[in-house]
Parts: structure tokens; sequence; C-alpha cells
């Protein structure tokens, strides 16, 4: 196993599953891969959630159902702490409904375990640079949700650079890539993301992008 420290500046992962034989799979898939490093592993959410501390990872791929501490657990705990470490639930289809309590909690994205390894690195590499990973149906499920307690927020609260930083949200950009897009600095677009959860009552950039496709700011 790879010592805390890292190597190289590739993308650090925490792998977090009950099932030995699923984070032995995990790492088989991602120690091919030069920019990633596999840089621990956890049994339980609560074990989790300690070596997340403790290592620094830069995404951690997390389980839902675990004994103890579940998933969604450990990613409301993970966000109290203000990790900052990015997580993709990793997933069985049978799961799938518990998908949408996870994002809410605070998860990146998601992927199935039945993952082709080359789309698993694909995946990490897209949470890590900032991107919100959402599959049709859960998306229609989260607006579901939102438009039975829509937040108060309205779009004529925004000033029109925080509706075209909004709709880069939704498009699936990250903080560097909206920075190109409009010729700001990073910095400039993290304080307009901060301002457009704020105004809008919203606690994350999912949250963001399915307010923007409701609104009709998302193309």
């Amino acid at each position: 196993m790879a010592d805390s420290t890292g190597r190289g500046g590739g993308i650090r992962v925490l792998l977090v599953d009950d099932h030995q034989v699923v984070r032995r799979g995990l790492r088989t898939f991602l120690e091919v891969q030069e920019d990633i490093e596999v840089v621990g592993e956890a049994s339980d959410g609560e074990e989790g959630i300690a070596r997340a501390e403790e290592l620094g990872p830069d995404v951690i791929l997390m389980d839902i159902k675990m004994p103890g501490t579940d998933g969604i657990e450990a990613l409301r705990r993970l966000r109290e702490l203000a990790n900052p470490a990015r997580v993709l639930i990793v997933t069985s289809f049978t799961e799938q409904r518990t998908v949408v309590p996870a994002l809410r909690a605070g998860a990146a994205g998601y992927v199935y375990k039945d993952i082709d390894p080359d789309a698993l690195a694909g995946a990490i590499r897209s949470v890590h640079a900032g991107h919100v990973l959402l599959q049709p149906e859960v998306a229609l499920a989260l607006l579901s949700q939102e438009d039975q307690g829509a937040p108060a927020g309205r779009p004529g609260s925004l000033t029109d650079r925080e509706r075209e930083v909004l709709g880069l949200i939704a498009d699936g950009r990250s903080n560097r890539e909206i920075a190109r897009a409009l010729v700001l600095s990073e910095k400039t677009v993290k304080t307009h993301v901060s301002n457009i959860l704020m105004k809008l009552d919203l606690s994350d950039r999912t949250q963001a992008a399915l307010w923007a496709v409701r609104h009709g700011i998302a193309e």
C-alpha cells in the first residue's frame, strides 16, 4: 500500500467498502492508472471518516450500505468536518433508491459496482476536476423531490454574471473551466459560486445544477 505522503501529484483515492473482495477489485482496477494512487482502505463509514481525516485523499470511493456507520451518514459527517475530499458513491443497481439521499448528503456523483475499469478511472478524474456525475434517472428523481419542497430563491436574485456561472455549473464545468470560459480568476469564480448558493438557499453544486435546469438557466 502506498504511504500517506503520496507520489508524483496523482489523484489520491480512499476506498470505503465493507466487502474486501470489492476493495481488492477496485484497487486492481486503479493501480494500473499512472495518475491515480490508492492511499488507503476502510471497511465501514466510521473507519472511512477516520482514514479520510488521516490521509487527506482527493477522492473517496464510498459504498452506501455498510454495517454501523453507512455511506450516507459518513458523507454527512465528512461535510460537518469540512473535509475537502470529493465523494464518489460506488453502488449496486438495487441500491439506486438510496443514491438521491447520498447526493443530498454531499456526494459528487455515483457509479455502479460493475463499471468498466476505464470508465471508473474517468469518473474519478471527472469528480476530482469538480464535475458532478448524475445519471438521467437520478436527476429526474432529484428534480421531483425539489419540486415538492423548492427553495425560496428566485432567478431574479442573481446577477447576469452569476447566471452565467450557474449555467456552466449545470453544464458540469469545474471552477477552473468556468474561469477559462468567462476569463475570470478561479478565486472570483469561487466567490460567485458561494454567492449563488447563498442567494438560492442551496447547499452544493448538485442542487445548483438542478435548480438551473428547473428554472431554464441551463441549456
